[in-house]
């Protein structure tokens, strides 16, 4: 915690830049169909002026929360930031239910700028409020929007919400891009430990080694995806055109093989430092400790070297499932399956609906491994210096 008498320039400017743009843009679009532009809606006229002037006098009030940032105060800006998020997805439901047309039954809703930009500056003002004033509490407004969404579409309360009806039409795509897309990051992880690891070990154990290893890692990080995944397409091709045990696997130019190679070439780098520095920063004193005990070399390594070097080495591992899952969906443009598929087949339509039906499953898997994994970490840490 860091007490403050002073101004959170942060909160304020982020509460006043909001309640501007919410006034000036539109909340929400409302559309006869998925073919005909929706027609937007500003603030009061989506909500109510109600609904309007009681958002507006929330952000007022953080502002002047933050306008003397103290302790208290941030604790208030807290709790009123989570009533804020809480509000979003009540607002669409209220959005639906007080301009859709019966007699319309195509029709669609589609967030605007207001609300798009609200998730963005609330999840500012959250990681802005959790470096001043740490703990858990700031997890309330998040698991408030999560929960409220979740009951909103079980309900059927959002069905009309154009992402929701994009996904009516393609649910079962959906899951199977989820699979293919776990199963993709998966595969990489999966490979780039294994391979990661025992080039970590060769580099501890032959340092000559280090100096090439890294400069070929560090050369593959260069060549841009979509770069390797050309290069790659003409070599799989004639390597399956030369064996039928490949062409079994179903390797091929095109799909989960270049896709999968790409990925462990772009995960390796992270993988091999984080292991190497992990294994080389355990104390010394430590390792002679336990050499004293008469410990062998496996014993050494499986018993001590490694449960200490674990939290910096699932830092590596954080990096790289982030990373894999976000190129995973690049991945779609040489035929792998993942949540790209939606994302590139949108862009070609000029539907963003469908864009964003493969982008936000996309961020919320990078949202979920970057929590799991920093959480593992963290946990390992503690135990470590207990």
């Amino acid at each position: 915690m860091q007490p403050s008498n002073r101004r959170n320039p942060v909160l304020l400017s982020l509460a006043l830049l909001l309640l501007a743009g919410l006034w000036l843009g539109d909340l929400a679009s409302l559309a006869a169909n998925r073919i005909v532009p929706g027609q937007g809606h500003g603030l009061s006229d989506a909500l109510g002026l109600p609904w309007a002037l009681s958002l507006s006098a929330a952000l007022l009030a953080l502002a002047a929360l933050a306008w003397r940032a103290e302790p208290h105060h941030l604790r208030l800006a807290q709790g009123l930031l989570a009533l804020l998020l809480a509000q979003l997805p009540l607002a669409l439901a209220w959005f639906a239910a007080r301009h859709l047309d019966p007699a319309l039954p195509q029709a669609r809703i589609a967030p605007g700028f207001g609300v798009w930009s609200q998730l963005f500056v609330y999840g500012l003002m959250l990681i802005e409020l959790r470096q001043r004033l740490g703990g858990r509490l700031w997890l309330i407004g998040p698991l408030l929007l999560l929960l409220l969404s979740a009951a909103l579409i079980a309900s059927g309360a959002w069905d009309s919400l154009a992402l929701m009806r994009e996904y009516a039409g393609r649910s079962r795509q959906f899951w199977q891009a989820l699979g293919g897309h776990l199963a993709l990051v998966g595969g990489t992880l999966a490979l780039s430990l294994g391979l990661g690891f025992a080039l970590a070990l060769t580099i501890g154990r032959w340092p000559r080694t280090q100096a090439a290893l890294y400069g070929l890692l560090n050369l593959l990080q260069t060549i841009p995806s979509l770069a390797l995944f050309g290069l790659l397409i003409p070599v799989l091709s004639y390597l399956a055109t030369q064996s039928a045990a490949l062409q079994a696997l179903g390797v091929r130019g095109i799909g989960w093989a270049p896709a999968l190679l790409a990925l462990v070439a772009y995960s390796l780098l992270p993988v091999v430092r984080n292991t190497q520095v992990a294994l080389q920063q355990v104390d010394a004193a430590v390792l002679e400790a336990a050499r004293g005990m008469g410990m062998s070399r496996y014993q050494l390594f499986t018993r001590v070297r490694l449960p200490l070097a674990l939290p910096v080495i699932l830092e590596g591992v954080r990096i790289t499932s982030i990373q894999a899952i976000g190129l995973a969906a690049v991945a779609a443009l040489v035929g792998a399956q993942g949540f790209g598929t939606f994302i590139f087949q949108g862009l070609g339509q000029g539907a963003m609906d469908l864009v964003l039906l493969g982008a936000l499953p996309t961020i919320a898997l990078a949202l979920l491994a970057d929590a799991l994994f920093g959480a593992l970490a963290h946990v390992l840490t503690r135990r470590r210096q207990a």
